[in-house]
């Protein structure tokens, strides 16, 4: 008999519930009271428990019917979330949404975009992976992601289509200690190659064998950039990094911007998107797509800090 108890009878069931009446129900339901009273009767019928005493003016909710009340609401909200679900995949939505991201890419601009879609896209699962280089646009060829947040990279695909996000500023700095930091005027190439330069790096192998940014034969390859920065701190190289990362060390003198003669200090790198034009993002990723760029729009171009 339970297996016959349908969705109908809890909604029914909690309608009544909610209005304090079979009448108030019905009017609520768009049925007269009657079908009220008799679907309520079926499903108690069907349960064996009795749901309302009918004994005065309004029905009264039983011990039984109270503590039923709360599991027939969350069969009917998860009912409810289930064709909200299935809405949407049948209108393209992504069950899962995955994004590679570069390791460049300013994090809070990712965080305020992330906040937004999770308040959005509240039941689509969001798996972000952070690479360097050449390793977005592997994984976007790959099919392994929705869409990749990709920086500067000389390398053409024609399968791939591209929007631009924002431009982030990219600095060459070092520690305070470091030799370098004493260096007057711009430092020209020869100095900077008696020096170890940090260099990020990918185990892509679209970049394998090429350098971005290197002007010095003395490099130490890092594929994280939380190290690259320790290094940088702790005086065991000179190096570029993003300036929203190194700000606070620049202004507090941990850090110390150098001025390279071949390179334009605070250079810009364009970021975009990037997916295959075979396959463009569904709802959910073309959504988050215009929130990072939205995001990136409401960060303040102007610095407090100056060099």
């Amino acid at each position: 008999m339970l297996d016959g108890v349908s969705l109908d009878q809890l909604r029914t069931f909690i309608a009544a519930a909610d209005e304090g009446s079979f009448s108030a129900a019905g009017r609520r339901l768009g049925r007269a009271q009657s079908v009220v009273s008799q679907t309520l009767a079926n499903l108690e019928g069907q349960l064996g428990v009795r749901l309302f005493e009918r004994k005065g003016r309004y029905p009264q909710l039983t011990a039984e019917g109270k503590a039923l009340l709360s599991e027939a609401r969350s069969v009917a909200a998860s009912m409810d979330l289930f064709k909200a679900r299935a809405r949407g995949f049948a209108g393209g939505l992504e069950p899962e949404l995955s994004v590679i991201v570069n390791v460049l890419f300013p994090t809070e601009t990712l965080t305020r975009a992330v906040v937004d879609f999770q308040a959005e896209f509240p039941d689509t699962p969001l798996r972000i992976a952070v690479e360097g280089l050449g390793a977005v646009i592997d994984s976007v060829l790959g099919r392994h992601c929705s869409f990749g947040i990709r920086g500067p990279l000389a390398i053409g695909h024609p399968e791939l289509a591209s929007e631009a996000l924002l431009d982030i500023r990219y600095v060459m700095v070092a520690s305070s200690r470091h030799p370098l930091a004493a260096h007057r005027g711009a430092i020209p190439t020869k100095e900077l190659a008696r020096h170890v330069q940090l260099v990020l790096s990918d185990r892509s192998r679209m970049t394998e064998g090429r350098d971005f940014r290197v002007f010095s034969e003395k490099t130490w390859r890092l594929s994280d950039l939380g190290v690259k920065h320790a290094f940088l701190r702790a005086g065991l190289g000179w190096g570029g990094m993003p300036f929203d990362f190194v700000e606070a060390d620049l202004a507090n003198g941990a850090l110390v911007q150098l001025d390279l003669a071949e390179m334009i200090v605070g250079s810009e790198m364009a970021m975009s998107a990037v997916y295959r034009k075979d396959s463009p993002p569904g709802p959910a990723g073309r959504w988050l797509i215009e929130r990072l760029c939205h995001s990136a729009r409401r960060v303040d171009p102007q610095s407090s800090w100056r060099p």
